[in-house]
């Protein structure tokens, strides 16, 4: 990186459990906030934490349209916790500015919105040049050409510019361990820093680390590694058993020790070695996994959210209702429905529908729908707590990045989480 890219400096920091069900009657009437004798109107019912673990994409790129209409009222409602974009929801600065201001208006200011975004760098980032976005290069260039500290440099740019531009949550970085470099939705795509775990975290901890100096919020992914899969999730079941190694977990225990954890995104990945005899379906169904190995071996206390339930590894394999029961008695806190291939506005509603009545049946399910809304609650509170930075050179910083970053348009990945 030239001499000219001078490192981002501080400037300064701005400031920004709930009643327990005794019964499965109980479970599905409002509960309260930690304290007895909370005012009423600061109760939250059970549909409304499960709101808060939904997070959806959807249809049209400018305030007047329809499906943004859509996402917005939900918002409002307590319908779902968050919104995804996608390539076909960006036009302009200013255009997304102007939603992004009206969904984070329309939530309650105690639970503000997620407003996500995969932007990565490399081939998937929705934000292209066209749109007016800085380009990042890939995590394998970055790795390969970058020290830790220009790393940060290059995604403090984009960190900033997501934070301009209304964003809080980038789903990234990717953790996964470049073991096998033919893999077509990771080490052909140059997603993965590296084959060497700890330098997977390091440059990882670098891409948390810049955005937690914007008040961005990020994802890692792929719990427990999508590195050695043979073959895309997207497209069908993944069966990583044989190729998977215990090396992949590393990153993830790393980051997790040194606090840079916000968000942990599972993978539609079938692995026996870590799954219990007889379970069926991927990790990110799988309460062993989840619960056994993500919380309590690696200690991960934080918020574990789904990659798309709509991918084909799970929409060929499973309905809607075993699905989302299966993820959420797992132990996921987040749902998330691209609305991609076959978008449903309604499926907030219908997810809502199917917790509710399986909690009616499942104490247990109610009591990780309170945890997992806790978590939520916790790491909301996080949002627009950042530092500020000056970008000395910033113009200098961008035309770096332009020149080792790929050609927006070579990304026609659209559902790429």
């Amino acid at each position: 990186m030239p001499k000219c890219c001078i490192r981002l400096l501080i400037g300064r920091v701005f400031l920004p459990a709930l009643g327990v069900f005794g019964a499965v009657a109980a479970s599905l009437a409002a509960s309260m906030p930690e304290g007895a004798g909370a005012p009423e109107e600061k109760r939250v019912d059970l549909r409304d934490k499960i709101g808060q673990m939904i997070v959806v994409g959807f249809l049209g790129d400018r305030p007047e349209a329809a499906g943004f209409q859509k996402v917005r009222g939900q918002l409002q409602s307590g319908a779902i916790g968050g919104v995804l974009y996608l390539g076909r929801n960006l036009r302009d600065q200013e255009t997304v500015r102007r939603m992004n201001g009206a969904l984070r208006s329309a939530s309650p200011s105690r639970m503000p919105a997620l407003i996500a975004i995969d932007q990565e760098g490399g081939v998937v980032q929705r934000l292209k040049r066209h749109h007016g976005f800085p380009q990042t290069p890939s995590a394998k260039q970055i790795a390969k050409q970058s020290s830790l500290s220009d790393a940060v440099d290059a995604y403090g740019v984009l960190a900033a510019g997501l934070e301009e531009w209304g964003f809080t949550l980038n789903l990234g970085p990717v953790v996964d361990v470049d073991i096998n470099p033919r893999n077509p939705i990771i080490g052909r795509l140059g997603r993965s820093y590296s084959r060497d775990p700890d330098r997977v975290a390091a440059y990882g901890g670098a891409f948390v680390e810049a955005h937690r100096r914007h008040g961005v919020l990020t994802a890692l992914k792929h719990f427990p590694g999508h590195g050695s899969s043979r073959r895309d999730s997207h497209k069908g079941a993944v069966d990583v058993s044989r190729s998977w190694s215990e090396k992949e977990l590393e990153p993830f225990r790393k980051l997790i020790d040194e606090d840079r954890a916000d968000i942990i995104m599972t993978a539609h990945v079938i692995n026996r070695k870590l799954q219990g005899k007889g379970e069926r379906g991927p990790v990110s169904l799988s309460q062993v996994v989840l619960s056994s190995v993500l919380r309590e071996d690696l200690g991960f206390g934080g918020v574990i959210m789904s990659d798309d339930l709509q991918m084909d590894a799970i929409r060929r394999n499973h309905s809607l209702k075993d699905a989302v029961v299966k993820a959420v008695a797992g132990g996921t806190d987040i749902l998330l429905f691209a609305n991609d291939k076959r978008p449903d506005p309604d499926i907030p509603l219908k997810v809502a529908d199917i917790l509710l009545e399986a909690s009616a049946k499942d104490p247990e399910l109610a009591q990780k729908i309170i945890a997992a809304h806790d978590r939520i609650v916790a790491l909301k509170a996080r949002l627009g707590s950042a530092s500020t930075f000056a970008l000395a050179s910033s113009s200098d910083l961008e035309a770096w990045l332009s020149e080792i970053a790929p050609d927006p348009d070579r990304c026609t990945l659209q559902n790429v989480q």
